[in-house]
């Protein structure tokens, strides 16, 4: 998504319109279904005329350019990109638009500056970030160069030369930071071209930024691929943005134990596919560099460390283990850092423990030097689960420990379509008054039976796409781990066509890789062979993704005028028995909410029951195709 698309000269012929700003932000609102902020279009305004002015100047007129480009699978954008050739090849050049006058150091966070009160990463580091993801995400038949730099508009040459010093020796020096000064208006257009990193390049043909546009951008590798990656030493696995505001943060709690300070908390907050396990990973990574080095890297849910595990190999174990009510052994009160992914599904109890804090988590803080946790409260689905980003706060004072919170805010799942999230949100909370869906950067419908949906799936799967179904434990479930299978997701409808029965059976409860021939255990249901052809529940889902995701919203929830109604007696799930509607009714929301988020490309949704079914089709206006 971009919200201006054409040559240099275009730019700078629409620019001269003064509605050219409002069409983009237009633009803007019908892609993500809200307003750009106003800082936002402030920003707009006074820094695209600025860098057109320059390019138009350096004599571009024919490079393609890019406004707001949102990088492939994120909800991040990068300010401007532009296109050409150079030998042969497809060039992109990303540039940073800072209209800043002043930036100071930050205290303790190399990296990162302070802008005012907000912490901000270098510039260079915010451009080093956005190349390596085009780079790891761009087709490698384009062909594709990325190059670099920031365009401070607005800096004297006494800030850009700090700047710019704080980078030196660093990988953001390969990236330059231009003030005002370095690109004066009365220089040669070679000269200018050249300090852009576009002297070499010549304007692209529009087939070629067609093939661009168009390309089907992916990942170099997946997660967990490039979790491998990590521990084995390599940097194949890339943070930007708020994540790698976030490994930052950290670091900084690693730095003050290797000077002997230890007694730290970090909490990381996110919601889906905001990238928490990948920061968790590189963060391990990271520490298994270091001499003599400690860690652990712990998720309660078993499907995320057996997947974690294949990803890594033998040489991990013990180094990423599933956290039940044994902690882990062999830490160090002095330097082990133990990094708890996915802590909203942590055994806490909070509704039958005496004491005031988890004691799961006062044990792990005796044993270690800095507890990193990440969660998302919106991912509790369990009554004996769960914690809270206010009690870790208060556990931490009470232990004497520091307390740092980062949130992240960009996400990568779903297509980083942020106006999805924002109305699955508005749908699966009590009220449930979401929009009507208007959303153009993310595949959704709903379904009219699930014998449609099951199609949707297997036409995906087909296409060499991962799809699967998932449900709300609203059916029975104790077939054997091992095949055959019993079908006992059931459901039934009527239409002119007459009655009809879809069964089809949950995943394996198997332990191992596969239960059978084209049956994968059920921690590898969401990734391997034959997992399309069974239903799978929030703990088989939780934590995973896949390209499509096929929604079956249970009797457990049904919509009324006033809201979600809650029937407990309609769940099959024993971890969820004897609550009342109210006590339920939080649980069953966020269990379809994380259902509802595993999909990168599209989703689909069907309800059993007829006054949600019609809820939906009015919200969303269409059947799936």
């Amino acid at each position: 998504m971009h919200v201006f698309e054409g040559t240099v000269k275009e730019a700078s012929v629409r620019l001269a319109d003064p509605g050219f700003v409002a069409q983009c932000a237009k633009r803007y609102t019908a892609v993500h279904g809200r307003p750009a902020g106003e800082a936002e279009l402030r920003s707009w305004s006074e820094s695209w005329p600025a860098l057109v002015r320059v390019l138009v100047a350096a004599g571009l007129h024919d490079l393609h350019l890019l406004l707001e480009y949102e990088l492939p699978g994120s909800s991040q954008r990068i300010d401007a990109l532009l296109l050409g050739r150079r030998a042969g090849r497809l060039v992109a050049v990303v540039i940073e638009l800072k209209q800043w006058t002043f930036a100071a150091p930050h205290p303790v966070g190399a990296g990162m500056l302070m802008v005012g009160d907000r912490e901000v990463l270098h510039p260079g580091r915010q451009v080093g970030g956005y190349v390596a993801y085009l780079n790891d995400w761009v087709p490698a038949e384009l062909d594709l160069e990325v190059r670099g730099l920031a365009f401070l508009h607005n800096a004297s040459a006494e800030l850009t030369g700090h700047l710019s010093a704080l980078a030196a020796g660093g990988p953001s020096a390969a990236f330059p930071l231009l003030g005002a000064d370095d690109l004066p208006k009365d220089a040669e257009a070679s000269l200018l071209a050249g300090r852009l990193r576009c002297a070499d390049v010549e304007p692209a043909d529009r087939q070629t930024v067609s093939d661009f546009l168009l390309a089907q951008h992916r990942p170099s590798a997946s997660l967990l691929a490039r979790v491998s990656g990590t521990i084995e030493g390599l940097d194949g696995f890339r943070l930007i943005g708020d994540q790698d505001k976030a490994r930052q943060t950290i670091h900084r709690a690693i730095e003050a134990i290797e000077r002997g300070t230890p007694g730290h908390i970090v909490a990381v907050t996110g919601g889906p596919g905001t990238g928490k396990t990948a920061i968790a990973a590189r963060v391990l990574g990271d520490l298994c560099r270091k001499e003599d080095a400690n860690p652990r890297l712990l998720s309660p849910s078993g499907t995320l460390t057996q997947q974690l595990t294949r990803a890594v190999g033998d040489r991990a174990k013990g180094l990423i283990t599933t956290l039940t009510t044994t902690l882990p052994r062999g830490l160090s009160k002095d330097s082990s850092i133990i990094l708890l992914d996915e802590a909203h599904r942590a055994r806490t109890d909070p509704l039958r423990r005496n004491s005031e804090f988890p004691g799961l988590f006062t044990r792990l803080i005796r044993d270690c030097a800095t507890l990193v946790l990440f969660l998302d409260e919106r991912q509790i689905v369990r009554p004996s689960e769960g914690t809270t980003l206010d009690e870790l706060r208060r556990l931490a004072r009470a232990c004497g420990y520091t307390f740092a919170h980062i949130d992240l805010t960009t996400q990568f799942r779903c297509g980083g379509s942020r106006t999805y999230l924002d109305w699955i949100d508005a749908l699966l909370t009590e009220d449930g008054q979401a929009p009507a869906w208007q959303g153009t950067d993310y595949d959704l419908a709903i379904a009219a039976t699930p014998a449609e949906l099951e199609g949707w799936v297997t036409t995906h799967h087909h296409a060499g796409r991962s799809a699967r179904i998932t449900a709300g434990f609203c059916w029975s479930w104790e077939s054997p781990p091992t095949p055959p299978l019993t079908p006992e997701v059931s459901i039934t409808w009527t239409d002119e066509t007459g009655d009809h029965l879809w069964q089809r059976p949950w995943n394996s409860g198997a332990g191992g890789i596969l239960a059978g021939t084209d049956t994968p255990g059920r921690a590898f249901w969401a990734t391997d062979q034959g997992g399309h052809q069974q239903i799978g529940c929030v703990y088989t889902a939780q934590g995973m993704e896949y390209d499509y995701s096929a929604v079956i919203l249970g009797d457990d929830i049904t919509w009324t005028p006033t809201g979600w109604q809650a029937r407990p007696k309609e769940s099959r799930d024993p971890a969820l028995q004897g609550l009342s509607p109210r006590q339920y009714l939080r649980y069953a929301l966020n269990t379809y909410r994380v259902l509802a988020t595993r999909g990168t490309r599209g989703t689909r949704l069907y309800s059993t029951d007829a006054p949600t079914q019609q809820r939906l089709r009015q919200l969303l206006n269409s059947s799936s195709d």
